[in-house]
């Protein structure tokens, strides 16, 4: 195989990114992945994922833990409630006992907690978070912030819709879809905010008004990730002066930004045990395009990062390792570029397609008749 005896490093430990290391390890490669949290026990973030037959499932099944899965995920998860700013419901999808079946869901950290178990014990190189590399002999030396270094004969770059390892493999720049989404997370959801926790009833709520999204999604500990979607400015995270450690200062912006809808969404901000993220998303060009490199490559949203209101990201970033792997493991490939090459380009096909039906339903999501759309959408699906 193209990898024989090769040191292979992924930087980002992530869905993607220990997916690929589990399926490597699986045939013998030596692998290492380089995570800048401080340790697995790490909080994570973020609502539930929402894995597809196709991609994020089958890449758990050639990895040999789809049991593990479905041991691990929630089957409620996937209930959806639609409602209006005023908190009308026009579908609730709670009342469909298979509903939750058909896209099967599971909390990120149940997930990463999955991956990690089926990897060696030190698989997974803690507190390393990339600063830089360079070129070394046939490969690259990284450095980390904590100071340390490593060598590798190919990197993999799984660090995210931030990497800081794109620009070494390419100059394209992001778009920026005209959406941005404010993440929040609310903890002990159950006491913080009761009313909104029993109207979620373990799965999810989609609300729409006035072009704007307000997204909760419910989590097996007791969290409830919500996600503001609005139509600003590019550099409005900047010009907002928003200090998004301050609960006041974000739940005065959501008073304003949200002024016309009813109070009961207020509930989000009734305590101080809630965190934020500003989230402005971005898209690549549907056309990217770059030449492959003989040790270097991408995958997720390092490759091809786009705004989360299709369910695709974890499940391409998954589907990414899969694809990777069996083009590194494949012993008709004479080489690494030679296998990185065929990875990319069905990568970036791929991609294109996602990405042109993710910014649809990401225009779709903030029109004036979303709600419309959406029951339209629904009646396909039931």
């Amino acid at each position: 195989m193209p990898i024989h005896n090769k040191q292979i490093a992924i930087v980002g430990g992530g869905p993607g990114g220990l997916t690929l290391a589990r399926l490597l390890e699986q045939n013998g490669a030596n692998v290492k992945v380089y995570e800048r949290d401080i340790n697995k026990d790490v909080r994570v973030q973020g609502a539930t994922l929402d894995l597809h037959e196709d991609s994020g499932l089958e890449a758990l099944r050639k990895a040999g833990l789809i049991e593990a899965f479905y041991a691990n995920y929630r089957p409620q998860a996937g209930k959806l409630k639609i409602l209006d700013k005023a908190g009308i419901v026009h579908l609730d999808d709670h009342t469909a006992e298979d509903f939750g079946e058909q896209r099967p869901e599971i909390d990120r950290g149940p997930l990463r907690n999955i991956l990690l178990a089926s990897l060696k014990p030190d698989t997974v190189v803690w507190d390393s978070q990339f600063v830089s590399m360079q070129p070394q002999n046939e490969g690259w030396l990284l450095q980390f912030r904590n100071h340390t270094t490593a060598y590798a004969d190919v990197v993999i770059a799984a660090d995210g819709a931030n990497s800081k390892i794109r620009s070494y493999c390419n100059p394209i720049k992001a778009v920026y879809s005209g959406i941005t989404i404010i993440e929040g997370n609310l903890y002990n959801a159950a006491s913080n905010a009761p009313a909104l926790w029993k109207l979620v009833n373990g799965g999810k709520i989609f609300a729409f008004g006035d072009e704007q999204s307000l997204i909760l999604s419910a989590k097996g500990d007791g969290c409830l990730s919500f996600y503001t979607g609005c139509k600003v400015v590019e550099n409005w995270l900047s010009e907002s002066n928003i200090d998004f450690s301050d609960k006041t200062q974000v739940e005065n912006w959501f008073k304003s930004a949200f002024g016309s809808w009813n109070s009961i969404w207020l509930e989000l901000f009734a305590s101080n045990e809630l965190s934020f993220v500003p989230r402005p998303q971005y898209h690549f060009p549907l056309d990217q395009y770059w030449e492959t490199l003989p040790n270097l490559t991408l995958l997720g949203d390092a490759a091809h990062r786009m705004p989360p209101y299709a369910g695709e990201g974890v499940n391409m970033a998954m589907q990414d390792a899969l694809e990777l792997a069996e083009c590194l493991l494949n012993p008709a490939f004479q080489s690494v570029q030679e296998a990185l090459t065929a990875y990319e380009n069905q990568m970036r096909q791929r991609a294109s397609t996602v990405t042109q039906l993710t910014l649809e339903s990401t225009e779709m999501l903030h029109s004036g008749n979303a709600i419309e759309q959406m029951l339209q959408a629904f009646q396909g699906v039931k």
